[in-house]
């Protein structure tokens, strides 16, 4: 099984197929992208790996929800929304290749996630964990209702961010309108 196809007033969010592992590494593999995105830029191989484990593993056994994001039929990001331990409950996870970035895109793919989440799998609140200096994202995840709960100091010395948005949030259905 994989994951449902999403729609928004601009994109589609739908199961990746095996032609976008180019366009998946191409993304991991932009620093300006990875730097916020779990341990950074990784070997350009372990982020071909990471793709053929969303086949092999993540919809192989249904483990969550995981997709390419498309705008005019051309990827433009990922997204996906998983259980976390860190936030004990899911987290959701988004990404956007830079010609996407400054035109509402990330809101939109964002708010997608977290009305998935309440609508489609029917948890009571979502969460996402943000590198403190990433006030790009921080800013982005507020406006859309999203509440810094607290911080997570990492072994290097760094901070992450867990946010949460519960159902019923900033507009009595949760984030996103």
């Amino acid at each position: 099984m994989t994951s449902s196809i999403l729609r928004t007033r601009r994109l589609v969010l739908e199961p990746y197929v095996p032609e976008d592992e180019d366009s998946f590494v191409s993304l991991f593999q932009d620093g300006r992208v990875s730097r916020w995105m779990g341990d950074g830029l990784n070997p350009e191989e372990e982020d071909r790996a990471m793709f053929g484990r969303i086949f092999s593993k993540v919809y192989a056994r249904d483990l969550f929800d995981i997709w390419a994001v498309r705008r005019d039929g051309v990827y433009v990001g990922h997204g996906e929304i998983k259980p976390a331990e860190l936030v004990e409950g899911h987290e959701i996870v988004y990404a956007l290749a830079e010609p996407a970035w400054g035109a509402g895109l990330g809101t939109e793919l964002a708010e997608a996630l977290v009305d998935y989440g309440f609508g489609t799998l029917g948890l009571a609140e979502v969460h996402a964990t943000v590198a403190a200096p990433n006030g790009a994202s921080l800013r982005l995840l507020a406006r859309i209702g999203f509440a810094h709960v607290r911080d997570v100091g990492e072994e290097d010395g760094s901070v992450t961010r867990v946010l949460t948005v519960r159902r019923g949030g900033r507009d009595g259905r949760g984030a996103g309108g």
